[in-house]
Formats: C-alpha cells, structure tokens, sequence
C-alpha cells in the first residue's frame, strides 16, 4: 500500500489558490469534530442499554481480563501479556521511572536498537507517543516519562491497520465490524515548492503545522527534489494527521479466522480494536507475519467511520452497532458471574469526554 498525500497541483497553480480556513474545515468534516461533540449522540443510546442492563457501568463486564473493561486506565502491557508472542513486536516495560542506561541495556540484552517506539503504558489518542531513533532523543524523551514506559522495535511494515473484534463469550458468534487503512501524513515534493508550502496545500497537514514547525525546524524551507516523499508523522494516529480510510471490504471469513485464533488465547478480551502492522494483506489473511502494537477495550471506535468519504449517518449506525455488541457480550458475562463495577456515572462521564484518561493528571482515576 503506498501511503502519501497524493499533491498534484503544480507548484506554479498552487501559490494563488485559496484555501478554506481551517475551523471550516473543522465544521465541515465531522472527522476533525471534538470528541465530545461527535458522540454524544451515542449517550442516549448508552443511557438506554444502561437501563436494560440496570447499571451505567455494563460495559465494564464486556473484558473481564481487562481493568474496567478497557474502558479507561488500562494498562497496555497487560493487555499485550495476553497476546502469543509470534504477533508482537519485541517489547519492554519499565515499571517505574528509568534511564537512557537501564533501557539501552535491556533493549542490547533484547537485541532492539533504534529507532523503537516509546509510549506510556496508560494513555489515548497517542498520548506521549513517539518515534525514538537515538540516545539523546531518548534521554529528551525520558525527561517527562514519570510513570510505567513501554518500549518497542518499530515495525517496519508498511501497511498498519486498525480491525475492530468482537468474540461472544458463549462462543456462538464472533466477528470484525471495522478494518481501517491508515494513510501516514506525508507529501511529495515537486523540485520547486519548499516543505511548508507542500504541507500548506494539504488541509489535513495544515492542522499539524505547529507540531511540524516544532519538528522539523529549518527542513520546513527544504526543497523537495520532484518525486521525493517526505514522511511528516510516523505514529499513525488520526489526532497526529494520518488519513483514515476504510478498509470494511476486507473483512472476509479468512480475516475472522484469522483473528479468532489469536483472541481465543486471551483469557476475559471479547471486545476491542488490533493496532497492528502486517507484512502485506496476503500475509494477513495467511495469519503470518503479523505484528500487534496495542490493544483497546470497550472504549474501541470503529474507526473506519472517519475515512473522509464516508457520512454521518452511516458512522452512526457503525458506532451504535458497536454498542449493541458491547451490551450483549457484556450481559452474556454477567449472566456468566462477571460483575459490573461499581463507579459513579457522573465520573465516566468525565472520563469519557476528556479522553486523555489516565495520562491526564487530573484523571478521576487518581481519585476513585
């Protein structure tokens, strides 16, 4: 999958053409919505199922394996912990505030070098998520790095997807509800326009221009040779610009199995999105060379409902879907002995709508 921000107006077109500000942008494509605004819709729907349920917090029952039900605050590497070790990437974990000493040489025992991926072992959005390719920019990175880190060979696949799971406890059914194509923000130089002016003529880069300002300092005045892709944003996180596209029309009987042989090895996951990169989408359905980087729980969005093209209604339906399956597995466990926990709703909201979870000093988690 070649993955670019496709700019083909010529450079001499593109100085004199106008561009729709930004915050139209933003009204006019519910992608860049804020969170809170795009799925409160899906609070009705949620205080209805809490009422079938008889509790706000079913969703909690829907991962028994996971705290909360991966609704927050989950901690990653135990979610990982579950998943046999032929899909993951080599992977560390540091329990507690480290050094640029003590991870080098744990990553040498592992035979890891740069660049690794770094992130905190709870957090959303990508949160502190970073791409690590020295030393120095390790010891930079650890400066701030005050709780659980995760460190991990960067995979380098080309093809990361995004595929939304579910599995019946009961075993009578199982299935893939989302598949997201992940499109890294990048752009190709045409050997007249500088950095900035190629990002400028994206909207999507347009939105991370302070972060690339941050980033890549005096590069912004380069002049791409014509031809020459210049990768801007190597997590691939929608927040971070990359394109999410919707990749539903792979889900096949293969993909299914695919993923219930890798699920059914993780005791109490029912529910959740795959974050992964894959060799090429034969070895996908083959089940090989597949490399998983992180696990969500309940809290999982179908994540294809931001591809560009698709509307509003029909991102409804898919997110309303998703719950529905969330309350059925969710009673299907309770009915099973799992317990719903008990926690004020007032906090999940809060929880909810902030979405920056436990990574948030200000978390309720802190508090609970």
């Amino acid at each position: 999958m070649k993955q670019e921000i496709s700019l083909s107006v010529p450079a001499a077109g593109r100085k004199n053409r106008i561009k729709m500000p930004l915050f139209l942008v933003k009204i006019a494509r519910y992608e860049y919505w804020p969170f809170w605004v795009l799925f409160s819709p899906a609070l009705f729907y949620w205080f209805y199922l809490a009422l079938r349920a008889r509790s706000f917090t079913y969703f909690t029952a829907a991962n028994p394996g996971i705290e909360l039900g991966g609704f927050f605050g989950e901690s990653k590497i135990n979610i990982l912990r579950k998943i046999a070790a032929e899909y993951l990437p080599a992977t560390l974990f540091f329990e507690t505030r480290t050094t640029t000493g003590e991870i080098r040489t744990e990553m040498k025992k592992n035979g890891m070098g740069f660049p690794v991926i770094c992130k905190p072992d709870k957090g959303e959005m990508g949160f502190r998520v970073a791409k690590i390719s020295s030393e120095a920019e390790l010891a930079d990175y650890l400066e701030d790095a005050d709780e659980g880190l995760i460190v991990q060979e960067f995979v380098t696949y080309e093809t990361e997807l995004g595929i939304l799971y579910y599995r019946f406890p009961d075993g009578s059914r199982s299935g893939i509800t989302s598949v997201v194509r992940k499109e890294f923000l990048a752009v190709t130089g045409d050997g007249m326009s500088t950095v900035a002016e190629l990002i400028n003529e994206s909207s999507r880069a347009r939105f991370q221009l302070a972060a690339l300002n941050k980033k890549l300092g005096g590069k912004m005045e380069t002049v791409l040779p014509a031809g020459e892709r210049l990768l801007l944003e190597p997590i691939g996180n929608h927040c971070r610009g990359t394109k999410f596209l919707d990749g539903s029309g792979m889900i096949d009987e293969r993909l299914i199995a695919v993923f219930d042989r890798i699920a059914s090895g993780m005791e109490g996951f029912y529910f959740g999105r795959f974050d992964l990169k894959v060799s090429s989408v034969e070895d996908l359905y083959a089940g090989r060379n597949i490399r998983i980087m992180e696990v969500n729980g309940t809290t999982s969005e179908p994540a294809h409902i931001y591809d560009p093209r698709m509307n509003l209604p029909k991102a409804y339906r898919a997110i309303f879907h998703n719950m529905k399956l969330v309350y059925c597995i969710a009673r299907q466990n309770r009915a099973g002995g799992v317990s719903y926990t008990p926690v004020m709703p007032g906090k999940f909201f809060f929880c909810c709508f902030c979405r920056q979870h436990a990574a948030c000093r200000f978390c309720v988690l802190r508090i609970l």
